[in-house]
């Protein structure tokens, strides 16, 4: 019971800090609070909070084996649904603001600015995610879900190349996002080896 309500308090203060620049966003919209580019400033807000919650759901699965609470894989899916919430947000904006609805001005973005190019590609690989992230899809897909949704590695290197090519001075921030990420898949190659050499183990000893 400590657990449960230990997870519920972790999941309030998630969905508090999730929809908290979101709702500074709205805010300072509405009150003309954003700047003398209030343009720019959303479309960096929502696309650097998708960023952040998309690592943050990465984090979820090397922090649970640390920790030993298993209870945290279930902050794995809001934490995703919320940064391709934040993601597409981010690509209103840009479609809106930049290419003025105009899908001939959005597919020529694309095709010549390679960022674009990164940034489109990593909504691409997180829209399958999101369509896939009820109870119904993970039954109906089984095992199969597991290996789609390992896709979410490559929606974050393509969210940090996409940051890191639209930075074209001060390269800090994009370079410690680009270091946690290095850490998250590092970590994953290390458990997958870990894994590969225990069922090898195992075969072995069965053979035995």
């Amino acid at each position: 019971m400590n657990q449960k309500r230990a997870l519920f308090t972790v999941k309030t203060i998630l969905w508090v800090c999730a929809l908290s620049p979101g709702a500074y966003l709205v805010n300072s919209l509405l009150r003309g609070s954003l700047g003398v580019n209030p343009v720019e400033k959303l479309t960096l807000w929502t696309g650097m909070t998708a960023l952040v919650l998309l690592l943050t759901s990465l984090a979820v699965t090397p922090i649970r084996r640390i920790s030993g609470w298993n209870l945290l894989i279930k902050l794995r899916r809001p934490l995703g649904l919320f940064a391709f919430f934040y993601a597409s947000a981010h690509f209103v904006i840009w479609f809106a603001f930049y290419n003025i609805f105009d899908f001939g001005y959005m597919w020529a973005d694309i095709v010549e600015r390679r960022f674009i190019t990164a940034g489109m590609a990593a909504l691409f690989v997180m829209l399958p995610l999101a369509l896939t992230s009820t109870r119904w899809a993970i039954r109906k897909l089984g095992k199969k879900w597991i290996t789609l949704h390992r896709a979410a590695y490559l929606a974050g290197i393509l969210g940090v190349v996409h940051y890191f090519w639209l930075v074209k001075a001060d390269t800090r921030l994009p370079s410690l996002f680009a270091l946690v990420l290095a850490s998250l898949l590092g970590f994953r190659a290390l458990q997958s080896r870990a894994a590969a050499r225990i069922k090898l183990q195992r075969s072995s000893n069965q053979k035995g």
